[in-house]
């Protein structure tokens, strides 16, 4: 067997070495975290169900053309992952209003808005993640004016292909967080993941009640009960749909 080594552990995965230095190993962990780690828990089976939903999304995009650091999944809650450095940026594309959007403008939650609303977060912890600017992003040169071009321009177009998944899902695309990283030709990846931890997703059959139709990481945020649940219908819906089509 080979030896891994750890070489990162974040709230959600350990990220640790291969025998290939251009490939990683990224471990799923069933912890959840909430207002940047103030709330920790723990979600029964959430690294297998977040790493299986995660790959077969990053199968979707890349038959779609979208590079991701998507390899394959050695088991079910590990993901084999082209080495990246992390871009620090977290990208966030709002459908709907919910969240620090309704809290910071007013906007009624659920309020549709007339155009996806792409908006950047600086990935550090120790400052809480704060809402950038364009001027301030690149100001800290946390990337170049092009990267920033091409960010906004893939994740336009993940959000593009994610409403449709999660139509054929039942599922309502609310708002989601993509990281991108540059692999060693200094190519823009997709990397992180895709599931209920970075997606907010209402179930679309339950239109009048707020609370039984949210099937992601709010449930564990907002002490709504049901999380395990949820995560696995959304994990039973995507299987469904993946089937479905192929």
């Amino acid at each position: 067997m080979p030896v891994h080594t750890k070489l990162y552990e974040g709230k959600a995965k350990i990220i640790y070495s291969t025998e290939e230095p251009d490939i990683l190993l990224a471990d799923y962990k069933d912890d959840a975290t909430a207002f940047n780690a103030q709330k920790r828990g723990s979600i029964l089976n959430k690294g297998v169900i977040n790493c299986t939903i995660s790959s077969k999304l990053f199968q979707e995009l890349e038959a779609l053309g979208i590079k991701t650091h998507y390899i394959d999944t050695p088991t079910p809650n590990q993901m084999r992952v082209k080495a990246v450095k992390i871009i620090p940026l977290e990208v966030v594309v709002r459908n709907i209003a919910a969240g620090s959007l309704c809290q910071q403008t007013g906007l009624a939650l659920g309020t549709v808005l007339s155009k996806p609303l792409v908006e950047f977060y600086y990935k550090n912890d120790q400052l809480g993640d704060p809402l950038l600017t364009r001027e301030r992003l690149l100001l800290l040169e946390l990337a170049t004016v092009e990267q920033v071009e091409q960010v906004t321009h893939l994740a336009l177009n993940i959000n593009q292909f994610l409403r449709d998944f999660w139509v054929r899902c039942d599922i309502t695309l609310v708002d989601f967080k993509l990281e991108f990283g540059l692999d060693s030709q200094q190519q823009i990846l997709l990397a992180d993941e895709i599931s209920p931890d970075t997606c907010r997703l209402w179930d679309t059959s339950q239109q009048t009640d707020p609370d039984r139709r949210v099937l992601d990481k709010d449930r564990f945020r907002r002490d709504m009960g049901n999380v395990e649940n949820a995560y696995q219908e959304v994990l039973n819906r995507v299987l469904k749909a993946v089937e479905t089509k192929n």
